[in-house]
């Protein structure tokens, strides 16, 4: 291939070895990761704002107790995406996950492309969420609105939030670990617990009828312009709440509720085990948080008819409408480790795609050095903390939220692909995992994740266009010219070699 193309690739044998380079100051990141580990990392980023908020928006709004069938179809998506992720997590376990898959596979330009959109999805996560704790300690202890919470000018809670763990992040991965593992255990046991005591309070004429019957969407809901989503705006079409319709509506929004497990993917180079451990981990997060998800649901649209749900706190109103206000505490307590958890691993998430993407000489080498203290890319990690600390202080992001969904599922459409054209082009590559049922399965996966896509808003495409060609920018102005796959670049870092015939393993 030419090395001037911007669809050029790396070879797998390539990214392999880069994981144990020690050259350029980009020193090997330290394996000490297991399955139980990245599970605990993969729970402690999906169960957070998802399960505490979104249930009552749309069980309320749009699908009455079938928010449960929202949940499943939305977790159908994810775990399709998790099953390609898996076998591309366990053959190539690497910082930078997706990004790295499309390097290897679709070519360099993509491969820019969907790590920028990953930095866009976790900046923005971490940020909304940081403002969303505050939000919650505000609440909780009534402090100043003038520096906690949406009203605030400048949000201090949020940009301490994000400033403390950005400094757990960059100390160490095994720091980062027992932090967020801590954090997993609390918001668990509360989850349990609401689904443990929340059925003794469940009425089965609440949960009927468990799909409403399809009806006009409120004034209130009907969204125009650029707010409405993209399907109704290519149709045309009158929006409608409940009944099938609003069941997949509903899907699209508590998405956000699974969006972030494939972070996991992140830490292949850190794990001890990555050919087994990888997709346990990943498989693992999406079951555990998929069980969880769907007995809450149950039992908070059965111990309160979802015309009377609280679209801000479902789980802990529901407790204060049975007469369990004492249950709001714990409720609490399990939404701000949820929310801290979440913030903790998006910025340690972005730590390394932005390493490898330095590693990779698409940004300047520097900022991607690893740490000899902590073993971690501090510089990185501190500069794309930075940025989160910024954006949580000053940016109300309640209207960019839906860009976290459609980062994500562009990262999984990419991966989906990358899957199927991974078996065509090297059929003879070691796969501890193998994704079932390729190419329908990843076929789907991909049509799956489009379909959610055309549910979100106009505006949030533009949007999210509107990043990719500043990416692009950045890429044509710097990123081209200093990849190691450039000319003179290729032989000089040694990343880049390859034969013209390579030779691949023979199955294991």
């Amino acid at each position: 291939m030419d090395d001037t193309s911007i669809v050029r690739t790396k070879d797998v044998e390539t990214v392999l070895r880069q994981g144990d380079d020690q050259a350029e100051g980009h020193a090997g990141l330290s394996k000490t990761l297991t399955a139980k580990d990245l599970m605990g990392f993969g729970i402690g980023i999906v169960i957070g704002t998802g399960i505490f908020t979104l249930t009552g928006t749309g069980a309320k709004n749009y699908a009455g107790p079938g928010i449960v069938l929202s949940f499943v179809i939305a977790g159908v998506v994810s775990l399709l995406a998790a099953l390609c992720y898996a076998e591309l997590a366990a053959a190539v376990p690497t910082a930078g996950s997706s990004y790295t898959y499309a390097y290897t596979t679709i070519g360099e330009i993509f491969a820019w492309i969907i790590a920028w959109d990953l930095i866009l999805e976790f900046a923005l996560g971490a940020a909304v969420v940081s403002r969303g704790w505050s939000g919650y300690l505000q609440e909780a202890f009534d402090l100043p609105t003038t520096f906690f919470g949406e009203e605030s000018s400048v949000n201090l809670g949020a940009l301490g939030i994000a400033l403390v763990l950005g400094i757990v992040a960059a100390v160490g991965i095994r720091e980062s670990k027992w932090v967020t593992n801590t954090l997993v255990a609390i918001k668990v046991s509360v989850c349990i617990f609401v689904i443990v005591v929340g059925i003794f309070f469940v009425k089965l004429a609440n949960l009927s009828p468990f799909i409403p019957p399809a009806q006009p969407m409120s004034k209130e809901l009907q969204t125009t312009g650029l707010e409405q989503p993209f399907w109704q705006w290519v149709t045309g079409a009158a929006p409608t709440a409940f009944g099938v319709t609003g069941v997949f509506v509903a899907a699209a929004i508590v998405f956000f509720a699974y969006s972030g497990f494939e972070a996991v993917a992140n830490l292949g180079e850190e794990t001890k085990d990555p050919a087994k451990d990888m997709p346990r981990g990943l498989i693992g997060t999406l079951l555990i948080c998929t069980f969880l998800y769907l007995a809450v649901c149950l039992v908070i649209t059965g111990m309160v008819k979802y015309t009377g749900l609280s679209e801000g706190a479902p789980i802990s109103d529901a407790f204060d409408q049975v007469g369990m206000g004492w249950a709001s505490i714990l409720i609490g307590i399990a939404a701000v480790a949820g929310l801290s958890s979440v913030i903790l691993v998006d910025i340690v998430a972005m730590g390394r795609i932005g390493f490898a993407l330095c590693r990779d000489g698409l940004l300047p080498a520097s900022f991607g050095t690893v740490s000899p203290r902590f073993h971690t890319p501090l510089r990185i990690t501190a500069v794309t903390t930075a940025v989160v600390c910024v954006l949580a202080a000053f940016v109300p992001l309640h209207t960019l939220a839906e860009m976290v969904s459609i980062g994500t599922l562009f990262a999984f459409l990419v991966v989906s692909i990358a899957v199927a054209v991974l078996r065509r082009t090297k059929p003879r590559m070691h796969r501890p995992f193998r994704t079932p049922a390729v190419p329908a399965l990843p076929i789907i996966s991909a049509l799956s994740c489009v379909g959610l896509m055309a549910s979100l808003a106009v505006g949030t495409w533009l949007r999210f266009l509107a990043w990719l060609a500043i990416g692009l920018v950045i890429y044509f102005a710097y990123g081209r010219r200093h990849s190691n796959l450039a000319p003179g670049n290729l032989v000089a870092t040694g990343y880049g070699r390859r034969t013209d015939n390579p030779v691949e393993p023979e199955p294991r």
